[in-house]
């Protein structure tokens, strides 16, 4: 599984912890950017990046994008065909695990000025290992949004 990690300069810092991170637990991660810190860079210019590779391989990718509410990150991200991006930015951690099980989301979405990278950390790991229920309900419902 190939996960794909995208950022502006409101999720950079977090980006790059949640990068190594991955590359410590053995994830094959590609760094979409941004590179260095720049104030006034925009998002769409790197979560575009993440979110056509992984419209591109949607059986064997992943991508995590980060901005400062993650909203417009996910807004970007939802453009692209075959994705399907959530976003998290604190609270019941049962929302992360349901966008995955219900909704086979292969796209999650940080809200990097509302949660710490610890919270991130966990985020990240219970999203990249939650199934998709496969369940006939999910999957008929997820056929119905990708027909639209």
């Amino acid at each position: 599984m190939k996960i794909y990690v995208g950022s502006d300069h409101a999720g950079f810092s977090l980006k790059k912890e949640i990068v190594e991170y991955l590359i410590n637990e053995d994830f094959d991660v590609s760094d979409e950017g941004a590179f260095e810190f720049d104030a006034q860079d925009d998002y769409p210019d790197f979560i575009s990046k993440v979110a056509e590779k992984v419209s591109k391989d949607p059986k064997n990718s992943k991508g995590i994008i980060l901005g400062g509410s993650g909203q417009g990150e996910a807004i970007v991200a939802n453009r692209f065909k075959n994705v399907r991006a959530v976003v998290y930015y604190g609270g019941d951690m049962d929302i992360v695990k349901l966008s995955r099980e219900h909704n086979d989301a292969n796209v999650l979405s940080l809200g990097a000025r509302f949660i710490s990278f610890d919270t991130a950390k966990n985020a990240v790991n219970l999203w990249l290992n939650t199934a998709f229920s496969e369940d006939e309900r999910h999957l008929r419902r997820i056929k119905k949004v990708d027909s639209l």
